[in-house]
C-alpha cells in the first residue's frame, strides 16, 4: 500500500484591509452621523434646522445710529421756572376739583407750611382760603399741583397819567376785617379769563375808580405804552403760597378824578349774595389814592 502525500499546511487569513481615518471635521459627531444617513425629506429639514441653532450670527456692526436709536426721551419735555421760590409746576387744578372752600383747605394744608396757612384771614392784610376759592371760581387764578403750590394770576396795571407829570397811585386798602393794607402803586386789577387788555383796563378803572367819578367813565390808553413782564414772589395776600404774576401795564388818561387824594369804596364780592362764601372772604371795603411824581413810580 502506497503512502499517502502529508496534508497541505493550513493557509493564513489574509490580513484585514487598512481602516480609514474619519475625516476630521467641525461637526458634532451625532451631526456627522445623521449626514451620511440616507435621509428623507423631514430629516433634511430638522437638519438645516439645528445647524441654524449651532452657527451664531454674526454681530451686527455697531454704528452712530444704533447707538442713538437705544436712547429715550419723554413725549413731553418739562418746562421749569427759573426760581429758587418754586418747584416745576404740573397740570393747573380747577375749581371742578374743588367743590367747596373746605376740599381746597384739605388740597392745600399737605401742600403748604403749617404756620403760614394758619396766618391766612388772621396777620392783618392776608386774605382767607375763601378768597382763594373765589379766584378759583371766577377764573382769575389757576393753582399749579406742586409742593409748594404755585398760584398763576393775569394782572392789569393802568399807571394813570395826571397834569404835572404825576402819576396816580393807591397808598392803602381798607378791608373788611378792619385792617389796614398798605399798597403804594398803581391802580391794578386780577384780569378774568378771555378778556382783553382794553376791556380788563376799563373794568379796572370803572370797578375801583368809579364811585368818585361823575357820569361816564372816560379812559384812554396811550398809545405805545403797553408792557408786559413776570413777576415770581411769595404772595402778599397769601403767605407761604408762591406767586407768578403775569403783567401787562398801560398808561393811560381818566377824565373826572380830583387833583387832591381820595378815597373810593368797593362791593368786591357784590355778584355772590346769598352763596355765603363771598360773606366768609375777606374784602377791600375802601381805596384810598394819591398823585405822586411819575418818576417815583
Amino acid at each position: 500500500m502506497s503512502a499517502q502525500p502529508p496534508p497541505p499546511p493550513p493557509q493564513k487569513p489574509p490580513p484585514p484591509p487598512p481602516q480609514q481615518q474619519a475625516p476630521i471635521s467641525n461637526c458634532p459627531n451625532y451631526l456627522c452621523k445623521n449626514l451620511h444617513k440616507p435621509t428623507s425629506l423631514p430629516d433634511l429639514f430638522f437638519t438645516a434646522l439645528s445647524l441654524l441653532f449651532l452657527i451664531p450670527s454674526s454681530p451686527k456692526p455697531q454704528t452712530l445710529f444704533s447707538k442713538i436709536s437705544s436712547l429715550s426721551f419723554p413725549q413731553n419735555p418739562r418746562r421749569f421756572l427759573k426760581t429758587p421760590i418754586m418747584t416745576s409746576p404740573s397740570n393747573p387744578k380747577s375749581i371742578a376739583q374743588f367743590s367747596s372752600p373746605q376740599s381746597l383747605t384739605d388740597w392745600l394744608k399737605p401742600r403748604l407750611p403749617s404756620d403760614s396757612f394758619a396766618s391766612w384771614g388772621v396777620k392783618p392784610g392776608t386774605k382767607n382760603v375763601h378768597n382763594l376759592w373765589l379766584e378759583l371760581f371766577e377764573g382769575e387764578t389757576s393753582l399749579a399741583d406742586a409742593v409748594p403750590p404755585v398760584r398763576t394770576v393775569r394782572v392789569v396795571t393802568v399807571r394813570i397819567i395826571g397834569g404835572d407829570n404825576r402819576i396816580l397811585v393807591e397808598s392803602h386798602q381798607e378791608l373788611s376785617d378792619g385792617t389796614i393794607r398798605e399798597r403804594c402803586r398803581p391802580l391794578s386789577e386780577k384780569m378774568k379769563p378771555g378778556e382783553s387788555i382794553e376791556c380788563a383796563v376799563h373794568r379796572a378803572v370803572k370797578e375801583e375808580l368809579g364811585s368818585i367819578i361823575q357820569g361816564n367813565v372816560e379812559v384812554r390808553i396811550v398809545p405805545g405804552s403797553y408792557e408786559e413782564k413776570v413777576e415770581e414772589r411769595v404772595s402778599a395776600s397769601y403767605p407761604g403760597l408762591p406767586a407768578c404774576y403775569v403783567l401787562h401795564s398801560v398808561n393811560a388818561w381818566v377824565d373826572g378824578l380830583p387833583d387832591e387824594e381820595f378815597c373810593t369804596e368797593e362791593e368786591e364780592y357784590r355778584d355772590w349774595n346769598g352763596m355765603g362764601i363771598a360773606e366768609m372772604a375777606v374784602s377791600v371795603k375802601r381805596h384810598f389814592w394819591k398823585w405822586v411824581d411819575i418818576d417815583s413810580v
